[in-house]
């Protein structure tokens, strides 16, 4: 029983730490890498030979770090002495079992020749030719070496193996002084000679050898334990990550519910969109699973890299001499510092819901609310004075079908395109009842009505861009106030608002023109805004200041715009159902922006950058935020 017990043991250290990763067989001559995996010498070489001549690196198979190759080739690199003597060790053990003796041994060339020397110093049985070449080699000349039947007999331990034993060492330098200190700065062993000569001066550390190997046992244990924290986090991370992954799931069979569920409200003619939808769902779903899945998989390949750090590590302090410990002190040091580079993707909640609509025949059957992020969706004008040129585009409005209106104060008309760009009509500057002597601001409400501030009136046109009607605002006319003059024009369901430059006030009105209420502000320049809680958005080309006000005037927040971190001038603005503010910031031709603040005037996200001149905006029908830039007309998706 205790014989076949220690066969499995041996069977588990040989296949566990004793095999080359590359040949999978028992190590020969072993060397080490920076990464502190090591691989049989002669399999380093083929793998060098395979690549290109001029590699200076060698990759390791395991983990895939590089290590500098010598200048001297791979016979310089470290050897795994500790390696070395544990196959020797497991090997003797073997045979004391009598698992490995045979009636008779090849030698380990593999020329499948009778050994018949074993030497004490490699571990190898050797054939005679092998045997004299051991002897001529500088390297091995002084192995000792005993034929191989008195070996099996003897069970003569290979020698230099015993790491019970004190170790000293000579000085190269000095060869007759032992090496008795270890220079930290250095990171190399020095004699009482090194010391009193090369290293005296005050830049050089050094301690005795059994001090400095302690000061490293330390530092490393100390390093171990970081590493199993990280890990440990790690491990707490997954968790988190799989509660969020398993969240995300619950909240996509949530909105695949409230699709169906309004799927079947439709009836059988929004089903085919239910099911659209839904895909998009799921494709997204896909994607973020995907993503936790790659988080998973980064924390999961960390936490191996550290396993196989703090394995290599471990069996090193365990098995390696004070001196092997000392010369790999650099590799050891260099690979903990994985410790410190080692992060874990964090636990991230995604958010993800539905918002149905009331879908009619030319409408998606609800939108997918996730991350804010918005892209050019369509461009269409140039600069011109003919049909669909611009020479400064101010206000843009869009009627429900789609048609674009855009006003061009410069040209001092408002034109009609189509959805798609195309040129349709437009309302001619002049002195008819129709027509309009200098446009400035353009807004179109639920009911499709067209509303144009033109000097000291509002104008309302239909889809056609046939006049309906026009109203004054009904102010005080009474002597030394200034001249009105309208500028920026805003609507909600019920409600007119409208900006006058002239008089600095603002008015608002009911959709037939009868005044609700009119208020002075300084502020009040060109442009405004009004959101379905009864606010006003006011921004001031001059003072770069953003102001927000009820219709009785009182300020309800007043911010400065920022872009690249400096305050810009807001001209153009937008308010979105929900309260949400759009703003067109201005600070050079063609790097301005459209920026997204939230109803209380903080910042949360960039629409659209690198503008030429944005002026007025306005919603499309599904959503989509349109930009009068100058020379052109650009329609803004949020994706």
């Amino acid at each position: 029983m205790a014989e076949a017990a220690a066969k499995t043991v041996l069977d588990k250290i040989s296949q566990g730490h004793l095999e080359c990763p590359i040949c999978c067989c028992r190590f020969k001559d072993p060397k080490m890498l920076d990464c502190l995996h090591s691989f049989c010498l002669n399999c380093l070489e083929e793998m060098m030979s395979k690549q290109k001549s001029e590699t200076e690196k060698i990759t390791c198979p395991v983990c895939r770090s590089e290590t500098q190759v010598p200048d001297k080739g791979l016979l310089n690199l470290s050897s795994s002495f500790f390696l070395s003597s544990l196959v020797d060790e497991v090997k003797q053990q073997e045979t004391l079992l009598g698992k490995v003796s045979r009636p008779t041994a090849t030698c380990d060339c593999g020329d499948d020749q009778k050994a018949t020397w074993r030497c004490l110093d490699c571990g190898d049985n050797l054939c005679q030719k092998c045997r004299q070449a051991h002897g001529r080699v500088k390297y091995t000349k002084d192995h000792q070496i005993i034929s191989l039947e008195d070996w099996r007999k003897s069970n003569i331990p290979t020698l230099g193996k015993d790491h019970g034993k004190p170790i000293s060492r000579m000085c190269t330098n000095h060869t007759e002084y032992d090496l008795c200190f270890y220079c930290d700065t250095c990171d190399t062993f020095i004699c009482a000679m090194c010391a009193a000569t090369d290293h005296r001066s005050a830049e050089h550390n050094y301690k005795k050898i059994n001090e400095s190997l302690r000061s490293f046992r330390m530092e490393v244990d100390d390093i171990l334990k970081e590493f199993e924290m990280s890990k440990n986090y790690s491990r707490s991370t997954e968790k988190s990550i799989e509660h969020a992954r398993n969240r995300l799931q619950n909240k996509l069979a949530q909105v695949r519910s409230d699709i169906s569920a309004k799927a079947e409200a439709e009836i059988a003619k929004i089903r085919n969109k239910a099911k659209l939808l839904t895909k998009k769902v799921d494709e997204i779903g896909q994607e973020r699973d995907r993503e936790y899945e790659k988080a998973l998989m980064h924390n999961r390949d960390q936490t191996e890299r550290a396993d196989q750090i703090v394995t290599a590590v471990k069996d090193l302090m365990r098995q390696a001499d004070s001196f092997e410990l000392l010369e790999l002190k650099p590799k050891v040091m260099s690979n903990l510092e994985f410790q410190k580079e080692l992060k874990c993707e964090p636990v991230k909640l995604d958010i993800i819901g539905v918002k149905c609509h009331d879908v009619v025949s030319d409408t998606d059957l609800g939108e997918i609310l996730l991350k804010e992020k918005w892209q050019l969706k369509k461009e269409f004008g140039k600069e011109g004075t003919g049909h669909g040129g611009f020479k400064m585009t101010r206000g843009v409005a869009c009627f429900s079908n789609g048609d674009i209106v855009v006003c061009d104060t410069d040209l001092k008309r408002v034109s009609l395109f189509a959805s798609n760009g195309r040129y349709k009509t437009l309302i001619a500057q002049g002195a008819g009842i129709n027509q309009l002597e200098c446009p400035f601001g353009v807004a179109v409400n639920r009911e499709d009505l067209l509303f144009v501030t033109d000097k000291q009136k509002v104008k309302v046109f239909d889809t056609e861009l046939k006049f309906v009607r026009e109203f004054t605002l009904l102010v005080d006319d009474a002597e030394g106030l200034a001249e009105s003059d309208l500028s920026g024009i805003a609507v909600d369901k019920q409600r007119v608002a409208v900006a006058d430059w002239g008089r600095k006030a603002f008015s608002v009105h009911n959709s037939d023109g009868l005044l609700i209420g009119c208020t002075s502000n300084i502020m009040i320049r060109f442009y405004i805004a009004m959101s379905n809680t009864e606010r006003l958005v006011v921004p001031n080309y001059v003072e770069k200041r953003l102001l927000c006000v009820d219709f009785k005037g009182n300020e309800v927040f007043n911010v400065t715009p920022l872009l690249n971190g400096k305050p810009a001038r807001p001209t153009g603005v937008l308010c979105d159902d929900d309260g949400s503010i759009y703003v067109a910031l201005h600070s050079g031709f063609g790097v301005n922006e459209v920026q997204h603040y939230d109803s209380k005037g903080a910042f949360i996200a960039t629409v659209a950058k690198g503008l030429y001149s944005p002026r007025g905006m306005a919603f499309t029908p599904a959503g989509d935020v349109i930009v009068a830039d100058g020379h052109s007309v650009k329609i803004f998706q949020r994706i």
